[in-house]
């Protein structure tokens, strides 16, 4: 049984990959300081055989008895509120965390993909963005915590697969959703579910044109698994390409929401646009459809609903 290290295995996308890999026959060692994971998102895997989980801070020295055939840092904060409440931690865990993993990949001869982002983009000159474009960030702005985190994280990895000829592999996510994101995350789509079922006012920054390209958590999964086991070393878009302005989504939400049982009687509402906010954002998955022959099924609509679900349900519980 091949083992596979996952850090930020509470988190959305960590714990969503500690299910497609024991699904998938791996031994899975789960490692995360709950900074902002939730232990309720790996709960189910506790019991398992095949699982384990290791509470820790991959900023310091990372330890793993035994083999280590795979190992996919996707520790972070990930969210704008998140990181601008914690910027040291943010770049702490992209450079040092990674840094640490990455050593640690090479003394099992490991297999290490990185959980790098659209956000190396900064604010797009180009759209669609393609894996050659070099970005246009702001390094002192407060994004920057998290845009240069993952650059320098892009970078170090690159170095070590280059000076050292570790095996490494390279994902740039686009937004992404589904259950298990946090109610409090901050970004767009958690905010508008969660305002919109509790019949708030959905809050929409600038006038709603900018754009995003949202990618259902299964869709994601199964490309950064297929990254994975692909022979290919340098950065990877994985997202939805379908863009659609921020605007167009809170409405799709209402919708949804006032179209259920309960409905809602939320409006939209507009406030200031944050510094450095992305005016568009849409990947190029040529690259992943070429090289992973992968490309996201789930249509915006079907994940929406998936989504207003999981969030109806869990603000039930929190609101009881």
């Amino acid at each position: 049984m091949q083992r596979v290290l996952i850090t930020g295995a509470a988190g959305f996308l960590g714990s969503h990959l500690c299910d497609k890999f024991i699904d998938e026959g791996f031994e899975v060692i789960g490692m995360d300081n709950l900074l902002t994971g939730d232990m309720d998102n790996i709960a189910h895997l506790m019991p398992l055989e095949q699982f384990s989980f290791h509470h820790h801070d991959v900023s310091k020295f990372v330890h793993v008895t035994g083999k280590v055939d795979f190992i996919l840092h996707f520790a972070s904060p990930a969210s704008p509120i998140d990181y601008l409440k914690m910027p040291i931690q943010t770049l702490k865990v992209g450079s040092l965390g990674t840094h640490n993993l990455l050593g640690l990949a090479k003394a099992k001869n490991a297999r290490m993909l990185i959980a790098s982002t659209s956000e190396v983009y900064g604010d797009p000159l180009v759209n669609p963005q393609p894996e050659e474009y070099w970005g246009n960030v702001n390094p002192i702005g407060p994004r920057g915590v998290y845009d240069e985190a993952k650059r320098f994280q892009e970078a170090i990895t690159m170095a070590y697969h280059t000076y050292h000829g570790l095996d490494t592999r390279i994902v740039r996510i686009f937004n992404t959703y589904g259950p298990r994101m946090r109610v409090n995350d901050g970004r767009a789509l958690p905010t508008f579910f969660s305002q919109a079922i509790r019949n708030q006012d959905i809050t929409v920054f600038g006038d709603g044109a900018q754009t995003r390209a949202f990618c259902y958590v299964d869709d994601l999964i199964d490309g950064i698994f297929k990254l994975l086991h692909c022979p290919y070393h340098l950065p990877v878009n994985i997202g939805n390409p379908d863009e659609i302005s921020v605007l167009k989504a809170a409405e799709e939400v209402l919708e949804i929401v006032g179209s259920s049982p309960k409905g809602t009687t939320s409006k939209i509402i507009f406030q200031g646009l944050p510094i450095d906010d992305p005016k568009v954002r849409r990947p190029d998955i040529s690259k992943a459809i070429k090289k992973l022959a992968w490309e996201p099924k789930v249509k915006r609509r079907d994940g929406f609903k998936r989504t207003f679900k999981y969030f109806e349900k869990k603000l039930n519980n929190l609101d009881e």
